[in-house]
C-alpha cells in the first residue's frame, strides 16, 4: 500500500484535529518506539528461525549416516 502526499496530508490533518497540537509529539514518539520494538522482535524471530534451519540439516546428516561397528 503506497501512500501519496495527499493521503499523508489528510492523515496528518485528522491527527491534528483529533489529538491537538500538544499531544502530537508524544503520540509520534510513542509510535516510533512501538515500530522500533516491533522491528526488533521481528528480526530476533527471523534470526532464531534461520539458526534453527541451519542446525536442522546437520542433525539430519548425522542420523542418515550408517553406523560403523
Amino acid at each position: 500500500m503506497n501512500l501519496g502526499m495527499p493521503e499523508i496530508l489528510v492523515i496528518l490533518v485528522l491527527a491534528l484535529l483529533l489529538f491537538g497540537p500538544k499531544k502530537l509529539p508524544e503520540l509520534g514518539r510513542s509510535l516510533g518506539q512501538s515500530i522500533r520494538e516491533f522491528k526488533k522482535g521481528a528480526s530476533e524471530i527471523k534470526e532464531e528461525l534461520e539458526s534453527a534451519l541451519e542446525e536442522k540439516p546437520e542433525t539430519a546428516k548425522e542420523t542418515t549416516q550408517p553406523k560403523e561397528g
